[in-house]
């Protein structure tokens, strides 16, 4: 007889979610027990921008994500090359508003 693992997991994922939210800009806000992240898709030329997913994690869960991110970049950057960040004035915090891109003119 074939024992179970009683700390095994199975995580399913729709067709739906897999298909990903695109967001070009995270903003992160916290309270005393949880931390707040949307994710929000800001477009050229449009001065208004809609949140289009918010997670809600624990501070325990924050920090978890906070290491596996900086263990995913750095095994990307050590096969890919070191990212750039840039934003507005060099400030790494700001997303480039202009896209890299020509700006519009009418």
């Amino acid at each position: 007889m074939e024992e179970k693992n009683k700390n095994q997991l199975n995580i399913e994922l729709s067709e739906e979610v897999a298909q990903g939210t695109y967001s070009n800009l995270a903003i992160i806000t916290h309270s005393t027990s949880e931390f707040v992240l949307d994710f929000v898709r800001i477009m050229p030329g449009i001065p208004k921008a809609n949140v289009k997913s918010r997670v809600i994690l624990t501070p325990e869960h924050a920090k978890r994500l906070l290491l596996a991110l900086e263990d995913n970049v750095k095994k990307y950057e050590k096969m890919h090359g070191t990212i750039k960040v840039s934003g507005p004035g060099n400030d790494p915090m700001m997303p480039p508003m202009n896209f890299g891109g020509p700006t519009a003119e009418a």
